[in-house]
């Protein structure tokens, strides 16, 4: 991914090395990771137990929130691409029975929307 591409928020995939040393501490020895995607500062993981995001804070980026959401207790998602008018594409996460979604990312291009989706299909249904 390109810092241009990066800047305007246009998610690249990583490797399974990398998104590994992003996860020193986070990550079970026993646990595989199936799909990593960067977001700017943000990672997006997949694991074969759970799925990680990890969002970074502040303009150093050195606060850093571990979301760790298991498959089982994603209940439902959202996914919105992009249209004429509205540039972005957004992916919301709901928690069991809740209204209001757990976590939402905005992406300004839906170019890995799509995979994204079918990753989150295949390991919530």
């Amino acid at each position: 991914m390109g810092l241009i591409g990066g800047l305007l928020g246009n998610a690249g995939n990583i490797s399974e090395n990398e998104a590994r040393k992003k996860l020193v501490g986070v990550i079970l020895e026993t646990e595989t990771i199936d799909l990593a995607f960067k977001l700017v500062r943000d990672l997006i993981i997949f694991t074969d137990k759970r799925l990680i995001v990890i969002d970074k804070q502040g303009v150093t980026g050195k606060k850093t929130t571990y979301h760790s959401l298991p498959y089982k207790s994603i209940s439902r998602f959202l996914v919105e691409t992009t249209g004429h008018f509205d540039l972005d594409a957004e992916l919301q996460l709901f928690i069991s029975s809740a209204t209001e979604p757990a976590i939402t990312l905005q992406f300004t291009n839906d170019k890995h929307i799509t995979a994204i989706q079918q990753a989150l299909a295949l390991a919530v249904l």
